[in-house]
């Protein structure tokens, strides 16, 4: 079994920054990638940056340029650096980790705020 831990939510002013980070644990192996999801109430939980075992990144075209994704294969951590926060940016955030075989598994989420 996999467990994700999510941490470093909060409320934050518009244009200040977050760092989210995910703590694996458990069956950690053959990871094809893992990832950053986001969903608003109301909608759809939806992709925000991904980072597959080579280090190859993806992002949503809306946090391009302001959000980072890395990770710390040492420490089985995956981290989300928000910078120019925007209160469209406000939804609870899921850690996602995929096998290599198709399979994903889901953090509990953290909550992010953004707002004046």
């Amino acid at each position: 079994q996999v467990r994700l831990v999510e941490s470093g939510g909060g409320l934050v002013q518009p244009g200040g920054s977050l760092r989210l980070s995910c703590a694996a644990s458990g069956s950690i192996f053959r990871v094809n990638a893992m990832g950053w999801y986001r969903q608003a109430p109301g909608k759809q939980r939806e992709l925000v940056a991904d980072i597959t075992s080579g280090g190859s990144t993806n992002y949503a075209d809306s946090v391009k340029g302001r959000f980072t994704i890395s990770r710390d294969n040492s420490k089985n951590l995956v981290y989300l650096q928000m910078n120019s926060l925007k209160p469209e940016d406000t939804a609870t955030y899921y850690c996602k980790l995929v096998k290599d075989y198709g399979r994903g598994y889901w953090g509990q989420g953290t909550q992010v705020t953004v707002s004046s």
